[in-house]
Formats: C-alpha cells, sequence, structure tokens
C-alpha cells in the first residue's frame, strides 16, 4: 500500500525536474529561431528600422545565453540552434521584415509562457519579464499591444495579405521610431 505514494511521489519528482528543463528548453529553441530571424529581417530594413532590429538580435543572443547558462547549471544538455529556420513567409521587402519581426516576437512570447506556469518562482518571474519584453518589442513592430501577449498570437500570414477574420494579424505598421497612428479615445 505504501508502494504506490512513495511511486507517485518519485514520478512527481522526475516531473518536476523535467518540466523546468523542458520549459527552458522550449524558450531556448525561440530564442535560437528569433536570431536567425533578425538575421534575415535586418537585412531588408534601412535606418532606424535596421538599427531597432539589431537591438533586437542581440537582445535575443543575449537571452540565448542566459537560457543556455541556466540549462547548463541544470545538468542539461541545451538545444543546439539549427543551421537555418523555415520562415512563416517569404521576406524580400521591408515591409515583410517588419512583419517576421511581429512573428518572431509573439512566438517568444508564447515560448515563455511554459516558464510563467512553473512552480520555481525564479524561473516564473524569469519567465513573466522574458514575456513582457518580447510583449514590448512585438508591440513597437506592430504599432498595438495584443490582449493577451503569448496566449493571443496571431496566425502568421504573407504581409500585404488581406486579413480574414480572427486569427490573422492587421497589415504591418510602422516599427519603433515611427509615427505610430492616433486612436480615439
Amino acid at each position: 500500500m505504501t508502494a504506490r505514494p512513495a511511486a507517485r511521489r518519485s514520478a512527481r519528482a522526475r516531473a518536476g525536474v523535467r518540466a523546468p528543463v523542458a520549459a527552458l528548453q522550449a524558450a531556448l529553441a525561440a530564442e535560437n529561431s528569433a536570431v536567425y530571424g533578425y538575421g534575415v529581417a535586418g537585412a531588408h530594413l534601412p535606418g532606424a528600422k535596421r538599427a531597432a532590429a539589431v537591438r533586437n538580435w542581440v537582445a535575443h543572443q543575449n537571452a540565448r545565453d542566459a537560457l543556455t547558462a541556466m540549462l547548463t547549471a541544470r545538468g542539461a544538455q541545451p538545444v543546439a540552434a539549427a543551421a537555418a529556420y523555415e520562415l512563416p513567409f517569404a521576406v524580400h521587402s521591408a515591409t515583410a521584415a517588419v512583419a517576421l519581426a511581429t512573428v518572431l516576437e509573439d512566438r517568444v512570447s508564447a515560448a515563455y509562457l511554459g516558464l510563467v506556469g512553473l512552480s520555481d518562482p525564479t524561473l516564473r518571474a524569469f519567465g513573466a519579464r522574458a514575456v513582457a519584453a518580447a510583449a514590448l518589442r512585438a508591440a513597437a513592430w506592430r504599432g498595438r499591444t495584443l490582449a493577451f501577449p503569448g496566449l493571443d498570437v496571431p496566425a502568421p500570414r504573407q504581409p500585404g495579405a488581406p486579413t480574414a477574420g480572427r486569427g490573422t494579424t492587421a497589415p504591418a505598421s510602422p516599427p519603433p521610431g515611427s509615427p505610430s497612428p492616433s486612436h480615439p479615445g
């Protein structure tokens, strides 16, 4: 009779170790993808937009390095970056590059929610800060915020394509530093 509770405790203990590592690995995979994606996006952006992309690229490299250190400290082998990543759409213009940057940040926000849901308060706080940072970067590119960053992630679409209702993004907005349209209110 005592074997079952002990087995359950052991399974919970293993899951308690695996869940943080899995969440950290998912966040690292998203950061690796963002580093790659910003390299593509930045190549199509001029001036201030390019400078913003470079700042975000560096921020994702720093986050990648922090996640790698956290995984290594837990005795886990960090997931390696791929040589290349499939982009959600072709990027051949500044408009497409801005749309890509927005998608990258939305995906990073979603990945960090895995850390926010953990019981470890340090990982929760780290994840919450990362969700907020990615949501702010996405809002700067999009020109508006999402109601629930990381949960309310629009489906990627080809820039310039018409929106078809729920789950799609609005046309790409001006990037950071550009004047944004005024909202009534």
